[in-house]
């Protein structure tokens, strides 16, 4: 029997790993009682006890939960931002290539993706990696999310039976250039600099859709459209993250389509002088507590898509 602990577990991330641990006869999850739930030593305990800790907390509390970690069996996975490019962390998105799934695969601390990060990355890496687009490319991110992605606070002001009419229609964030997401997506792409990122939060509960836009002359020489879908197709070969050929609904695209679900689509529309790159996905699935799931997985040795919903 494997044991889990979730250190954080009443948020919305926290939860929704919950859920599918539960459905699952494999797992043994440790439960401390409300009173406890940040008394330290208590924490400590459970932590150390555990095979797999996951951290589903703000950054500052994360980076003391990990120091609470004395024991060298327990993988500890972080849905934070706090440990996404720190050394000695594995990077949680395996299907980039052999390196992050051995990474992921023996690592003892697992940093989840963020959930816009993903998007932008599952699209950019494989481009700069593979050579058709350069590091000093200079590029543009739009990511439109569900308003679970801003946690409690943020559903509660969407529920709320009156709640300000404002919130009716899509509403941009991040305005500042400043989101704490910025810095995963330069470094694990290799980009020299940070993209322009203009997240959007609209009214609906969850789903994500990142797209990038890319113009010809910003490959690399004798690149162009097809060479992108064929470093995806090569990519992504389906099982949690799939390149999916003419994914529009009629010449739209819904964020939520997948919202439930713990598959991300990478597609690509356009022509060889414009070109869209689309990630969609769950940013409460792939985008948080599915690819936490998924990491604790291989961590284990266990198929990547063990109690997932595909």
């Amino acid at each position: 029997m494997i044991r889990v602990f979730v250190d954080g577990g009443s948020g919305t991330t926290g939860l929704r790993i919950a859920d599918r641990l539960d459905c699952r006869d494999d797992i043994e999850r440790i439960t401390l009682p409300s009173e406890k739930r940040h008394d330290e030593g208590c924490r400590a305990e459970a932590i150390n006890s555990s095979d797999v800790a996951f951290l589903c907390l703000p950054d500052d509390q994360a980076v003391v939960s990990v120091s609470l970690c004395t024991s060298e069996r327990t993988v500890i996975i972080d849905t934070s931002t706090a440990h996404r490019t720190s050394p000695g962390w594995a990077y949680g998105f395996p299907e980039l290539g052999e390196k992050y799934l051995e990474g992921v695969r023996t690592s003892k601390r697992i940093a989840v993706p963020g959930c816009h990060a993903g998007g932008f990355i599952s699209l950019v890496a494989p481009l700069v990696e593979s050579g058709v687009l350069g590091r000093g490319a200079a590029l543009s991110c739009t990511s439109l999310t569900g308003y679970s992605g801003g946690g409690k606070k943020m559903i509660a002001q969407y529920e709320d039976g009156e709640r300000d009419a404002l919130l009716g229609a899509p509403r941009l964030y991040g305005l500042s250039q400043t989101h704490k997401h910025l810095k995963e997506m330069k470094a694990v792409c290799g980009l020299d600099s940070f993209p322009a990122f203009l997240p959007v939060v609209a009214d609906f509960y969850s789903g994500m859709l990142t797209t990038v836009a890319l113009f010809s002359d910003m490959l690399a020489p004798s690149r162009g459209i097809d060479d992108i879908k064929e470093v995806y197709r090569g990519l992504y070969k389906g099982g949690v993250v799939s390149f999916v050929e003419d994914a529009d609904e009629a010449g739209f695209m819904s964020a939520g389509a997948l919202t439930g679900s713990d598959r991300m689509e990478i597609s690509v529309f356009g022509n060889e002088d414009r070109i869209l790159l689309c990630s969609r996905f769950d940013n409460l699935g792939k985008g948080a507590s599915g690819a936490a799931v998924e990491c604790m997985n291989i961590a284990l040795g266990l198929p990547a898509e063990t109690g997932l919903e595909l």
